[in-house]
Protein backbone atom coordinates (compact mmCIF):
# COMPACT_ATOMS: atom_id res chain seq x y z
CA UNK A 1 0.00 0.00 0.00
CA UNK A 2 1.09 3.29 -0.81
CA UNK A 3 1.31 5.99 1.24
CA UNK A 4 1.93 10.02 0.17
CA UNK A 5 4.84 11.75 1.69
CA UNK A 6 2.13 14.45 2.64
CA UNK A 7 -0.16 11.85 5.03
CA UNK A 8 -1.36 12.11 8.45
CA UNK A 9 -2.44 9.60 10.36
CA UNK A 10 -5.98 10.02 11.41
CA UNK A 11 -7.04 6.25 12.84
CA UNK A 12 -4.67 4.01 14.88
CA UNK A 13 -5.19 0.03 13.82
CA UNK A 14 -7.20 -0.16 17.17
CA UNK A 15 -9.47 2.23 16.07
CA UNK A 16 -10.19 0.67 12.99
CA UNK A 17 -10.26 -2.65 14.47
CA UNK A 18 -12.97 -1.22 17.11
CA UNK A 19 -14.76 0.39 14.46
CA UNK A 20 -15.69 -2.74 12.20
CA UNK A 21 -16.27 -5.03 14.74
CA UNK A 22 -18.66 -2.39 16.27
CA UNK A 23 -20.26 -2.05 11.89
CA UNK A 24 -20.24 -6.13 11.62
CA UNK A 25 -21.97 -6.43 15.39
CA UNK A 26 -24.46 -3.31 14.33
CA UNK A 27 -25.45 -4.94 11.26
CA UNK A 28 -26.10 -8.84 12.69
CA UNK A 29 -28.03 -7.23 16.09
CA UNK A 30 -29.68 -4.88 13.67
CA UNK A 31 -30.76 -7.28 10.96
CA UNK A 32 -31.82 -10.33 14.05
CA UNK A 33 -33.47 -7.59 15.62
CA UNK A 34 -35.67 -6.15 12.52
CA UNK A 35 -36.92 -9.98 12.05
CA UNK A 36 -38.92 -9.86 15.40
CA UNK A 37 -40.16 -5.48 14.61
CA UNK A 38 -43.04 -6.35 11.85
CA UNK A 39 -44.30 -9.73 10.91
CA UNK A 40 -43.07 -8.78 6.93
CA UNK A 41 -39.17 -8.63 7.62
CA UNK A 42 -38.84 -12.37 10.00
CA UNK A 43 -37.45 -13.44 6.59
CA UNK A 44 -33.97 -12.35 8.35
CA UNK A 45 -34.60 -15.17 11.10
CA UNK A 46 -33.13 -17.37 8.04
CA UNK A 47 -29.46 -15.51 8.27
CA UNK A 48 -29.49 -16.85 11.57
CA UNK A 49 -30.49 -20.63 11.91
CA UNK A 50 -34.39 -19.97 12.41
CA UNK A 51 -36.80 -18.23 14.74
CA UNK A 52 -35.09 -19.96 17.93
CA UNK A 53 -31.98 -19.30 17.39
CA UNK A 54 -32.43 -15.21 16.23
CA UNK A 55 -34.08 -14.82 19.45
CA UNK A 56 -31.18 -16.59 20.99
CA UNK A 57 -28.19 -14.91 19.44
CA UNK A 58 -29.67 -11.42 19.14
CA UNK A 59 -29.32 -10.05 23.23
CA UNK A 60 -25.81 -11.51 22.76
CA UNK A 61 -24.82 -9.65 19.33
CA UNK A 62 -26.12 -6.52 20.86
CA UNK A 63 -24.08 -6.84 23.55
CA UNK A 64 -21.17 -7.05 21.55
CA UNK A 65 -22.23 -4.37 19.83
CA UNK A 66 -22.30 -2.25 22.73
CA UNK A 67 -18.85 -3.62 24.00
CA UNK A 68 -16.97 -2.40 20.76
CA UNK A 69 -19.25 0.84 21.19
CA UNK A 70 -17.73 1.62 24.51
CA UNK A 71 -14.30 0.45 23.68
CA UNK A 72 -14.37 2.54 20.56
CA UNK A 73 -16.32 5.94 22.51
CA UNK A 74 -13.77 5.45 25.52
CA UNK A 75 -10.77 6.45 22.83
CA UNK A 76 -12.89 9.08 21.41
CA UNK A 77 -14.75 10.79 23.65
CA UNK A 78 -12.93 13.61 24.89
CA UNK A 79 -12.66 14.70 21.12
CA UNK A 80 -16.32 15.03 21.00
CA UNK A 81 -16.85 17.35 23.95
CA UNK A 82 -18.97 20.05 22.43
CA UNK A 83 -17.48 23.87 23.03
CA UNK A 84 -19.19 27.73 21.81
CA UNK A 85 -17.09 26.92 18.45
CA UNK A 86 -18.97 23.91 17.67
CA UNK A 87 -22.06 25.57 18.54
CA UNK A 88 -21.11 28.40 15.75
CA UNK A 89 -20.36 25.61 13.09
CA UNK A 90 -23.67 24.29 14.14
CA UNK A 91 -25.80 27.82 13.06
CA UNK A 92 -23.66 27.84 9.96
CA UNK A 93 -24.23 23.78 9.20
CA UNK A 94 -26.07 25.09 5.99
CA UNK A 95 -23.67 26.23 4.43
CA UNK A 96 -21.55 22.93 5.12
CA UNK A 97 -24.20 21.36 3.60
CA UNK A 98 -23.91 23.48 0.55
CA UNK A 99 -20.45 23.00 -0.08
CA UNK A 100 -18.92 25.79 1.37
CA UNK A 101 -16.99 24.94 4.39
CA UNK A 102 -15.22 28.57 4.69
CA UNK A 103 -18.50 30.04 5.59
CA UNK A 104 -18.74 27.99 8.70
CA UNK A 105 -15.69 28.10 11.96
CA UNK A 106 -12.95 25.92 11.49
CA UNK A 107 -13.63 22.38 12.89
CA UNK A 108 -11.15 20.51 14.57
CA UNK A 109 -10.85 16.65 14.96
CA UNK A 110 -14.49 16.26 14.34
CA UNK A 111 -17.22 18.51 13.43
CA UNK A 112 -19.70 19.44 15.24
CA UNK A 113 -22.38 17.50 13.46
CA UNK A 114 -20.00 14.43 13.93
CA UNK A 115 -19.85 15.51 17.52
CA UNK A 116 -23.76 15.50 18.01
CA UNK A 117 -23.81 12.06 16.07
CA UNK A 118 -21.62 10.52 18.44
CA UNK A 119 -23.75 12.16 21.34
CA UNK A 120 -27.14 10.66 19.84
CA UNK A 121 -25.60 7.63 19.37
CA UNK A 122 -23.98 6.55 22.73
CA UNK A 123 -27.95 7.99 23.63
CA UNK A 124 -29.57 5.28 21.73
CA UNK A 125 -26.81 2.49 22.74
CA UNK A 126 -27.66 3.45 26.65
CA UNK A 127 -31.23 3.07 25.94
CA UNK A 128 -31.22 -0.22 23.84
CA UNK A 129 -28.96 -1.50 26.57
CA UNK A 130 -31.33 -0.31 29.58
CA UNK A 131 -34.69 -1.84 27.75
CA UNK A 132 -33.42 -4.78 26.78
CA UNK A 133 -32.08 -6.33 30.29
CA UNK A 134 -36.33 -5.48 30.83
CA UNK A 135 -37.64 -8.27 28.79
CA UNK A 136 -34.37 -10.62 28.21
CA UNK A 137 -35.88 -14.01 29.89
CA UNK A 138 -35.26 -14.41 32.72
CA UNK A 139 -33.18 -12.46 33.80
CA UNK A 140 -36.28 -9.68 33.96
CA UNK A 141 -39.01 -12.37 35.43
CA UNK A 142 -39.97 -10.14 38.17
CA UNK A 143 -40.63 -7.00 36.53
CA UNK A 144 -44.56 -5.85 36.04
CA UNK A 145 -45.76 -6.46 32.88
CA UNK A 146 -46.27 -2.79 31.88
CA UNK A 147 -42.58 -1.81 32.91
CA UNK A 148 -41.23 -4.55 29.95
CA UNK A 149 -44.05 -3.89 27.92
CA UNK A 150 -42.99 0.30 27.96
CA UNK A 151 -39.04 -1.33 27.81
CA UNK A 152 -39.99 -2.84 24.61
CA UNK A 153 -41.83 0.44 23.21
CA UNK A 154 -38.57 2.14 23.90
CA UNK A 155 -35.86 -0.13 22.68
CA UNK A 156 -37.52 -0.62 19.51
CA UNK A 157 -37.90 3.49 18.95
CA UNK A 158 -33.82 3.38 19.99
CA UNK A 159 -33.33 0.96 17.19
CA UNK A 160 -34.84 2.75 14.78
CA UNK A 161 -32.73 5.53 16.00
CA UNK A 162 -29.57 4.10 16.28
CA UNK A 163 -30.22 2.41 12.49
CA UNK A 164 -31.26 6.24 10.71
CA UNK A 165 -27.95 7.71 12.44
CA UNK A 166 -26.23 5.09 11.17
CA UNK A 167 -27.22 5.03 7.68
CA UNK A 168 -26.97 8.85 7.99
CA UNK A 169 -23.31 7.58 9.09
CA UNK A 170 -22.69 6.03 5.86
CA UNK A 171 -23.93 8.52 3.77
CA UNK A 172 -22.33 11.66 5.14
CA UNK A 173 -18.90 9.28 5.04
CA UNK A 174 -19.44 8.61 1.31
CA UNK A 175 -19.98 12.37 0.77
CA UNK A 176 -17.11 13.19 2.53
CA UNK A 177 -14.26 12.09 0.02
CA UNK A 178 -11.33 10.05 1.90
CA UNK A 179 -13.39 9.89 5.00
CA UNK A 180 -13.84 6.15 4.21
CA UNK A 181 -10.15 6.02 3.19
CA UNK A 182 -9.37 7.16 6.92
CA UNK A 183 -11.18 4.60 8.77
CA UNK A 184 -9.88 1.62 6.04
CA UNK A 185 -6.27 2.57 5.91
CA UNK A 186 -6.05 5.23 9.08
CA UNK A 187 -4.77 8.35 6.84
CA UNK A 188 -5.35 11.32 5.02
CA UNK A 189 -3.68 13.66 3.02
CA UNK A 190 -2.94 17.27 4.40
CA UNK A 191 -4.79 18.90 1.74
CA UNK A 192 -8.24 17.08 3.27
CA UNK A 193 -7.20 17.90 7.13
CA UNK A 194 -6.82 21.69 6.00
CA UNK A 195 -10.06 21.45 4.07
CA UNK A 196 -12.13 19.50 6.15
CA UNK A 197 -10.61 19.72 9.59
CA UNK A 198 -8.62 22.93 9.29
CA UNK A 199 -8.06 23.29 13.38
CA UNK A 200 -7.16 20.07 13.38
CA UNK A 201 -4.54 20.13 11.07
CA UNK A 202 -3.84 24.02 12.35
CA UNK A 203 -2.65 21.67 15.77
CA UNK A 204 -0.69 18.80 14.01
CA UNK A 205 1.08 21.30 12.00
CA UNK A 206 1.92 22.97 15.37
CA UNK A 207 2.80 19.62 17.14
CA UNK A 208 5.50 19.60 14.00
Amino acid sequence: MHIPHDAIQRYTYIDRAWHWLLALFFFLAALSGLAFFHPSLFFFVHLFGGGTWSRILHPFLGLGMFFFFAALGFRMWHHNLIDANDRRWLMAAHHVMAGHEERAPPAGRYNAGQKVLFWLLTLCMLGLLVTGFCFWRPLADGLPIEVVRLATLLHAACAVGLILLVMGHIYMSYWTRESIRAMTQGWVTRRWAKSNHPAWYDEIERKR
